[in-house]
């Protein structure tokens, strides 16, 4: 009746038993105590098997097997020591049961220590060579993680059995030891042993941690042949595996012909879904599993919030954010993880941030992605205070958390941050890593220093395509046209692949440097050569490269065979060159066509205005202001910025906000008549507004980028070169000041505006007056 109970888990009608034993006044024997103590276990109430353990008078092996059988199937591994030592203490007899038993609970608890002490007793009980005890202490050290002493107790079994196998290969693959995981299987099929559904899924994720995918097919092949593709802890680890090695539609076949799906299927299928190739299915999936009725679990979340962060769909990944929250997962740092990565890859920060906060252990990636996060919304500062409190918190930076700061000094301009960056890549042995080495580059480029950025370049071991783009970039932008082509040049004979980066840079140097026919053959290059789709940018850089050179007529009849006219940036690129050759019918054209595609932007208004007050039609330079505030639009104010003695000083036209002013306003003055004395006179057509000569002249002199300078010489040290940034266009009266104050103050003056940088030095600048 007991056993009955016991199969059918019936713990009600197995108690009533046992309660009419007790009231019938029935003495059990030692059969009866072994029934009831296995009921009790079955039934998962082991207080009470323990109770009856505790009430027997003559306690055999058999009833402590029984007992510490139950604990062991529980996992309660603390339970079974403390049975297995009261036990001992009473002088039992070990035989080959109760030591697997215990060193089941050993395996299930993680108690290695026990464990060693089991397998002591083991040797000393002469036990250790009975195949049972012996495939449970492979099993224990495969489990505890120290397949090394697994592997020697297994090679002393004379025959292992299937289970003996499936742990030894199971405990190799999970331990990362794949390669010795494929070689003992090829010995298991040697011995004529027949794999179960547990070797296989082991060789299964065997093979897709070696990435020896012909291996894992082989495998799969083998699965067919013993009619296993069925058994979902198989197909579910052939999903991984096609999935992980890119063969989407090889897993996909094997989740359509699984007779039944679960979670893990779900996730693993998903998990092929995440890279920006691939991640458009990702949210069909997502919603199908939904639908079919399956509840995500942890992984499934993290995989289609990777694929929200490859599609950069910030709407889609917020409403993933509410299943997180309705399934409880939000508390999951691992998902936090994976939130904050997605809302700072789709710019939202306030969002990463909220997330962020919430953390529990904040480990290094996720430090390094709230870092990349705030450098690439233009929060450098955010960027530098996080890397600041990561280390304080104990977090060490990594090459990918020190080139995401480097980056944030790029966007600053701050030198004497990057610097300081730089030192400890050297102190930290990072100088190697291609990455951190071509942020430093950037890093240096973008701060003015060219000479520096072209002597890490040159210093790089290793380079790769984006380390050539970003020294081609840097020539670029400070305007050094031939050295750019030559590391163009130099690139491609290196055998790297220019890309979309590459040509935008080279098309913006044949603008620069007035090179159309080279410029067009780059162009043409892109698609005839290297198979590379022109994006809107580079037909961009080909308008500015013709109307630059004023050839007008070309570039409106590109415009219209390339079908250009509904995107505002190429207008905007016509209107800009139409301010420089004083074009003013396309001009207004252009303008016309900025004011539908954009008429909230400045830009357009600014330049129209100015294209009319060159000509002197101040009227209709009236006409756009009123304009303007009927839409209401400001223009944008110019502002320089200028580092003293480790602080940023910012100016706008005409300030006098600073505590200097009265020294800054007198250096400009010693200046001005310095200058006069030289030849300069002012270009008084570069103030663009209605008032006298002598107004105008004034006007100039107190501009932005001067109030910088005048800082700069009345405080920084004599000789070292001194570095404006501008957010504006740099005029053309404040260019050719520049190049004369770098003449007779024997200065090397660099200013940073929104197009490039221009290395004033000797009378001359670098952008050859070309910009």
């Amino acid at each position: 009746m007991l056993r009955e109970c016991a199969s059918k888990v019936a713990l009600n009608e197995g108690r009533a038993v046992h309660g009419n034993l007790i009231r019938n006044g029935v003495v059990p024997d030692s059969h009866l105590w072994v029934s009831l103590t296995s009921f009790y276990g079955k039934c998962g109430r082991l207080e009470f098997a323990r109770k009856v353990l505790d009430e027997t008078p003559e306690r055999n092996e058999v009833l402590w097997n029984v007992l510490l059988n139950g604990y062991a199937q529980l996992g309660d591994g603390k339970a079974v020591l403390k049975l297995f030592s009261l036990m001992v203490e009473w002088e039992h007899k070990l035989n080959r049961f109760t030591l697997s038993t215990v060193l089941k609970g050993c395996a299930k608890s993680g108690h290695l220590k026990e464990g060693k002490l089991l397998h002591s007793v083991a040797i000393k009980t002469g036990q250790e060579v009975d195949e049972f005890v012996a495939s449970c202490l492979v099993d224990m050290y495969s489990k505890c993680g120290m397949t090394g002493y697994a592997l020697q107790v297994f090679k002393r079994i004379k025959d292992p059995d299937l289970v003996t196998w499936s742990a030894m290969i199971s405990g190799l693959d999970q331990q990362g030891c794949s390669h010795d995981a494929a070689e003992l299987y090829k010995a298991m099929v040697l011995a004529g042993v027949r794999p179960n559904q547990y070797i296989f899924s082991s060789l299964v994720s065997a093979a897709t941690s070696m990435g020896d995918l012909r291996f894992g097919k082989t495998i799969h092949a083998y699965i067919s042949k013993y009619e296993m593709e069925d058994d979902m802890l198989v197909s579910n680890a052939l999903i991984m595996m096609y999935m992980k090695h890119g063969q989407l539609q090889d897993g996909i076949q094997v989740f359509n012909s699984m007779p039944e799906q679960d979670t893990a299927s779900w996730s693993y299928l998903l998990s092929g879904f995440c890279d920006s190739n691939t991640c458009e299915e990702a949210p069909r999936i997502f919603y199908q599993m939904l639908v079919e009725g399956f509840n995500p679990n942890m992984y499934t979340f993290i995989d289609i919030l990777r694929s929200c962060s490859s599609l950069s769909d910030v709407h889609f990944g917020r409403q993933v954010h509410t299943h997180i929250i309705k399934n409880c997962n939000d508390s999951n740092d691992f998902v936090r993880t994976a939130l904050i990565d997605m809302y700072a890859k789709a710019r939202c920060i306030e969002d990463a941030v909220a997330v962020f906060n919430r953390l529990v252990d904040r480990d290094l990636f996720t430090w390094t992605t709230m870092i990349d996060g705030y450098a690439k919304t233009n929060q450098p500062e955010m960027a530098l205070k996080h890397f600041v409190d990561m280390q304080s918190e104990g977090v060490k930076p990594n090459e990918f958390t020190i080139a995401s700061c480097l980056n944030a000094c790029s966007h600053m301009a701050t030198l004497e941050g990057g610097q300081q960056l730089h030192s400890m890549v050297v102190k930290a042995g990072h100088t190697g890593d291609i990455i951190v080495a071509t942020a430093i580059t950037d890093m240096y480029g973008k701060c003015g220093c060219l000479e520096d950025a072209e002597a890490n370049f040159k210093d790089m071991v290793l380079r790769d395509a984006v380390s050539w783009n970003t020294i081609i970039a840097v020539y670029a932008y400070h305007s050094q046209g031939e050295n750019a082509l030559q590391a163009y040049r130099m690139m491609i004979e290196k055998g790297f692949l220019p890309d979309e980066a590459t040509f935008l840079s080279i098309l913006s140097v044949c603008s620069n440097m007035g090179l159309v026919e080279e410029g067009k053959k780059h162009f043409e290059s892109m698609s005839k050569v290297y198979g590379i789709t022109p994006s809107l940018e580079h037909y961009a850089c080909v308008v500015n490269i013709l109307s630059r050179a004023g050839q007008f007529d070309e570039v409106e009849a590109f415009i219209k065979e390339q079908k250009l006219s509904t995107h505002a940036l190429i207008w905007e690129t016509v209107l800009g060159a139409c301010k420089l050759h004083g074009n003013l019918d396309l001009g207004e054209t252009a303008a016309r066509k900025l004011f539908e595609l954009q008429p909230k932007e400045d830009s357009a208004y600014v330049f129209l205005s100015n294209i009319f007050a060159s000509k002197g039609r101040w009227d209709d330079v009236q006409k756009i202001r009123v304009l303007m505030s009927e839409e209401g639009i400001k223009k944008e104010p110019g502002c320089s910025w200028v580092g003293v003695d480790g602080q940023v000083h910012v100016f706008v036209s005409q300030d006098g906000s600073h505590p200097k002013t009265e020294q800054i306003y007198a250096k400009l003055q010693d200046l001005k008549q310095r200058l006069s004395f030289s030849g300069y006179i002012p270009k008084t057509e570069n103030v663009l507004h209605n008032i006298s000569s002598r107004e105008k002249i004034e006007h100039l002199w107190h501009h932005s980028e001067r109030l910088a300078l005048g800082l700069a010489l009345i405080s920084a040290s004599p000789g070292m070169p001194i570095r404006i940034f501008k957010n504006l266009r740099i005029c053309e009266d404040c260019h050719e000041v520049m190049k004369v104050i770098s003449y007779v103050t024997s200065r090397e003056i660099v200013i940073r505006d929104f197009k490039r940088f221009h290395h004033f030095k000797l009378g001359s600048c670098s952008c050859q007056d070309s910009w």
